[in-house]
């Protein structure tokens, strides 16, 4: 028996329910979900295709490491006033999840089109190294490009010879950002400055210069200087804003590292109040320079949220994307727990390899053993950090075994209802505490 989604009905074409999967059927003929129907969708429907959004006050990107989380996230954007990037994810998850470029962008433009849902979305190749990859997410389609400038930035133990025209540009100088914000550089500061950074500098301004420059692509380009050791000082965020400037450069988006750690799958770790003075200059120095403070790791950090939404006065760029994969083991350990013990046990021998592509400070000890808990107590293990933490940093792992993979997938197929209330739950929270009006 073949069901049709209501709301996927346009013209003569329409998403069905079958036996087999779901389906597109078009003039009355059952069509395969596969990347022939997917480019036939964007082709004749562009509502169904990515855009460039960063341009929109409030972004949010929610990267889907399961293929199976936009009908959920597409009911907060239908709730809030914001846009979303529904295909987020980066080469690591590629490669964890064993999925392409290809199928992420395909699995939402089926999701856009079975929901009916036109309010736009864009798609970022997210965390770039390299020129060929970015060439290849253009390629394919993607709408934005997060290039993480991390192998090009160098660690703050040395200092670099201070060109003259660098100096003449700094020292000495006072830069009056607004808002009651002034910097100044001492010889000292910016010499380590040029030592960490030009190299990143470069870097982005090469890749600029060769996709982005005279609008040769129809896409937002965002800069990562997150992934590093060290905290991105008001200082190093202006020089780096205003070097990009000089070059040329003009991103939509730039994600500096901010104080305290920003770890997967959990709350802010560190001092609020210095973030707090610390992000309120941020946002000061992002608004001078004409882009969007983008922040990374941004799955539940609600104690800073309340800042980043004051600071930016509602303009900014989120990343999430393992707390949605997250919230899909929560509905596993409250409505299926023997699968969810099957999954937990997994984890925690995968834990150790799974730390090689993940920083975290998880403390096993602290989980308490399944034993000693009732079915009705596992959904709790997600309310605490380091059992979040385990799940978070193995689904590569536990996704790769292919008895769990499968008994998963069949398990949300069956329960997609509660994954989707349950994603508009969590993730309209991270809304609400940005401070993110209802549309």
């Amino acid at each position: 028996m073949i069901v049709h989604y209501p709301k996927s009905l346009h013209e003569d074409v329409a998403m069905a329910k079958s036996p087999g999967g779901d389906v597109l059927i078009v003039g009355g003929i059952e069509r395969p979900l596969n990347r022939e129907a997917a480019d036939y969708l964007r082709r004749r429907f562009p509502f169904t295709a990515p855009a460039p959004v960063l341009s929109r006050p409030r972004t949010f990107g929610v990267g889907d490491r399961l293929g199976i989380a936009c009908p959920g996230h597409i009911r907060v954007f239908e709730t809030f006033d914001a846009t979303p990037v529904f295909a987020q994810q980066s080469i690591r998850e590629l490669t964890l999840t064993n999925r392409t470029y290809e199928d992420v962008l395909d699995r939402v433009t089926f999701a856009v089109f079975r929901e009916g849902y036109h309010g736009g979305f864009g798609a970022d190749g997210d965390h770039l190294k390299r020129a060929e990859d970015v060439e290849s997410a253009l390629g394919i389609g993607y709408t934005m490009i997060t290039l993480d400038c991390s192998d090009h930035i160098r660690g703050d133990g040395g200092t670099a010879l201070i060109p003259d025209a660098v100096r003449d540009r700094y020292l000495g100088q006072s830069f009056a950002i607004g808002e009651g914000v002034s910097l100044t550089f001492d010889e000292d500061t910016l010499a380590r400055i040029l030592h960490i950074y030009d190299g990143a500098i470069a870097f982005a301004a090469s890749i600029w210069k060769r996709f982005f420059a005279g609008s040769r692509v129809n896409a937002d380009f965002e800069i990562s200087i997150d992934e590093t050791a060290t905290p991105t000082t008001p200082l190093q965020h202006f020089y780096v804003a205003n070097e990009l400037m000089l070059r040329g450069v003009k991103p939509a988006t730039l994600a500096p590292r901010f104080s305290g750690e920003f770890q997967k799958g959990i709350d802010y770790i560190g001092d609020l109040d210095l973030f707090d003075r610390e992000m309120a200059i941020h946002a000061a120095i992002a608004r001078k320079c004409g882009y969007k403070l983008s922040i990374h790791s941004g799955s539940d950090k609600f104690r800073v949220f309340p800042s980043i939404g004051k600071h930016t006065r509602g303009v900014f760029h989120i990343k999430t994307a393992g707390t949605n994969w997250l919230e899909a083991m929560r509905v596993v350990a409250r409505c299926n727990p023997t699968l969810y013990r099957d999954v937990h046990a997994f984890a925690l021998r995968a834990f150790d390899e799974a730390t090689r592509y993940y920083h975290v400070t998880t403390d096993l000890s602290k989980v308490p053993p399944l034993s000693a808990l009732r079915d009705a107590e596992l959904p709790a293990l997600f309310d605490q950090d380091d059992a979040r933490q385990l799940i978070h940093i193995t689904y590569g792992q536990i996704l790769q075994c292919a008895t769990l993979k499968e008994k998963l997938y069949a398990f949300w197929g069956a329960n997609e209802e509660a994954y989707a209330e349950a994603l508009q739950a969590h993730i309209g929270r991270h809304m609400e505490m940005l401070g993110v009006m209802k549309a």
